[in-house]
């Protein structure tokens, strides 16, 4: 047995012991089945800020995040924005929900809605959704852990018997401590995730010799790719570099000129990662904290500055790099890199880019011969961040199939005991289904995964009904989430395989599925409510927003800052990663001549997405400190009853 071997299951045996140990204590403390499902509401501060951010930013963020932006080059790299626009779901909802959730003892997102649309239509969609989330979402994880220990095993061990084996640990942890097991693991895997990245991406710097190598690196890479007419966008530039324009009125959005990233697509595909914290399941960690004093800290500094600042450097680094120590069979042809990464094989033959799964542990696999003890450490940092996100969804969506269905229709009065008991069969259920999809074919893991997030991006309408619309009628968003769903379905390549020789094709007009779902979500909802008004049901939901502007609205002295707000958030969204965008292109440099990029020899694109990343995070810090989106409200709240699933089951 080789010695990177050795160390790789060294370092897994370490961490699998870390996550036994909170899944054995969070079973002793699950005494009720608030406890088990939502960690009995007090999770401590610097635990949420941890899990939270562990669970927004998954093995996508450490693994495919690079290997995409290696292959289209930095107009995919705008991607990275969501380390802001994910938190930025959190601003808009998170504290209301907490609110609502410790008025009225919600334990699932499901009772919420429920109570305030007094109907359980919208609970069955909200269950729906979360598993339509859940399991691919699962399924792409812990089949890419699979891969990757296969990788870095040399092919030695299965990619399916790696998944499954890996995968144990993780069900067992989850079915038996419930959240609070999955919080406290997902610390150390947020600290896991972060320094992975970090080191792969001095690895990669090193590598090819320093920053100001690489940046003149890049700029070989442009003139190769101008020179030889490959891949160049409508204006000339290469793709790289530049993003292809404000939209592109193709049928299919992969078949734009220049790649598919304009700026309608980068905004649109923005708002699917936002559904990573509209999902049902970041409701459930919004009610499991003693009060909303982690929120902000969460969305301003662990995940918009720190992580932030770690995917437009470090991110960068790995997938620029990766051109150039044998992951482009162009460069390696043209002398201009150097094939340190050993690959001998599987280059596309279009783009001469090997794929682009391949880059990060092709990188890690760097270490084998040179330091084998830090293979072992980034191959724990690779499966801690792939499962961090899937272990949080396999928690909540077992907790939404015990207390949405079962409790609710099957057994009213089941005890605590029984409810954590069939917490675990989900769970279980969960796992099973995710395992088996990731087994029987990777084809649809693979679209169904791509629908996951723009699927969670679709509970956007009903939280706005919930915490700020009230004109939001039951039947307008139900249906509204249905038609949702429905676009999101037939505008994504699944949906071209189930009808076939549909007009057009995967994100068409450049526009991703998710802003086509909300479109007609939005919209239905709007129009459906405009002709569904009751006074009496009106009445009703206005109990709950009475109950959130006396509690959470804003001082007198702070009322004039709303427009200012509207304005600061439209202007980033419009600027940063919308039509906007397009300016970065060329603003500090010609995108195809290097002896003009002024701003530290980088394209101009990169040195836009750090201004305007930087400008981000000053957007967060005002909408959440000081406009009070995300601080402790100045009104204790005050519970009503510990769990609304006593109170319905009392009444019914």
């Amino acid at each position: 047995m080789s010695a990177k071997v050795i160390w790789l299951f060294a370092f897994v045996i370490l961490y699998w012991a870390y996550c036994i140990y909170w899944g054995i204590r969070g079973a002793r403390m699950a005494r009720t089945a608030a406890d088990y499902f939502i960690s009995g509401r007090v999770l401590p501060l610097w635990v949420f800020v941890l899990a939270a951010t562990a669970t927004s930013f998954s093995g996508w963020t450490f693994i495919g995040h690079p290997g995409l932006v290696f292959r289209d080059g930095f107009q995919y790299a705008y991607a990275s924005f969501y380390t802001i626009t994910i938190p930025f779901t959190g601003v808009m909802f998170l504290k209301r929900q907490w609110m609502l959730g410790k008025r009225y003892g919600y334990v699932t997102p499901g009772e919420m809605f429920s109570d305030y649309f007094r109907g359980d239509f919208i609970r069955i969609l909200t269950v729906v959704v979360a598993l339509f989330f859940s399991i691919p979402y699962l399924g792409v994880q812990l089949r890419a852990s699979g891969f990757l220990f296969h990788v870095l095993t040399d092919t030695a061990l299965g990619i399916d018997v790696g998944m499954w084996m890996l995968s144990l640990v993780v069900f067992i942890y989850v079915a038996s401590g419930g959240l609070r097991a999955v919080a406290y693991v997902d610390t150390l895997q947020c600290i896991l995730l972060a320094l992975g990245i970090v080191i792969i991406g001095i690895i990669g710097l090193a590598y090819v010799g320093g920053f100001g190598a690489l940046t003149a690196k890049i700029a070989e890479l442009v003139q190769y790719q101008v020179a030889n007419n490959i891949k160049i966008t409508p204006d000339g530039y290469s793709h790289y570099v530049a993003i292809p324009g404000v939209i592109q009125f193709v049928s299919s959005g992969p078949s734009a000129v220049g790649g598919a990233w304009t700026g309608i697509m980068i905004l649109t595909y923005m708002f699917a990662l936002m559904g990573i914290q509209s999902a049902p399941a970041f409701s459930m960690w919004s009610f499991s904290n003693r009060n909303p004093a982690p929120f902000a800290p969460q969305q301003v500094w662990a995940s918009s500055l720190a992580i932030g600042f770690i995917l437009f450097f470090f991110t960068a680094f790995q997938a620029m790099a990766g051109h150039f120590l044998g992951g482009n069979e162009f460069m390696l042809k043209a002398g201009l890199a150097t094939n340190v990464m050993g690959i001998d094989a599987g280059y596309n033959a279009t783009s001469g880019l090997m794929a682009q799964g391949l880059l990060v542990p092709s990188m890690i696999n760097l270490m084998a011969d040179v330091a084998p003890w830090l293979l072992g450490l980034l191959a724990v940092c690779a499966l801690a961040a792939m499962q961090s996100t899937g272990a949080a969804y396999m928690s909540t969506a077992g907790s939404m199939l015990t207390r949405d269905l079962y409790k609710r229709y099957l057994n009213p009065g089941a005890d605590h005991a029984t409810q954590v008991w069939v917490g675990r069969i989900g769970v279980l259920i969960i796992v099973l289904a995710a395992l088996i999809v990731a087994t029987v074919s990777t084809d649809a893991l693979v679209l169904l995964g791509g629908l996951a997030v723009a699927y969670g991006f679709q509970m956007w309408p009903a939280l706005i009904a919930v915490c700020w619309w009230p004109w939001l009628t039951r039947a307008g968003v139900s249906w509204g989430l249905l038609a949702g769903v429905i676009a999101v379905t037939f505008t994504e390549t699944i949906g071209q395989n189930l009808v076939p020789n549909l007009p057009w094709g995967r994100w068409p007009w450049t526009i991703h599925a998710a802003g086509w779902g909300i479109f007609f979500n939005l919209g239905l909802a709007i129009i459906i409510s405009a002709v569904t008004q009751n006074a009496e049901d009106l009445k009703h939901r206005m109990q709950y927003h009475n109950f959130l502007a006396e509690h959470s609205s804003l001082p007198e002295e702070k009322r004039g800052m709303v427009p200012m707000a509207w304005i600061v958030t439209l202007l980033w969204f419009f600027f940063a990663i919308g039509p906007g965008a397009v300016l970065g292109n060329t603003l500090f440099g010609d995108p195809n001549n290097p002896a003009s990029w002024w701003v530290f020899g980088m394209p101009s694109i990169w040195v836009w997405q750090i201004i305007w990343w930087a400008l981000g995070v000053a957007m967060m810090w005002f909408l959440a400190y000081k406009m009070e989106m995300s601080i402790v409200p100045s009104k204790e709240v005050e519970a009503l009853t510990e769990d609304i699933g006593d109170r319905q089951a009392a009444s019914a």
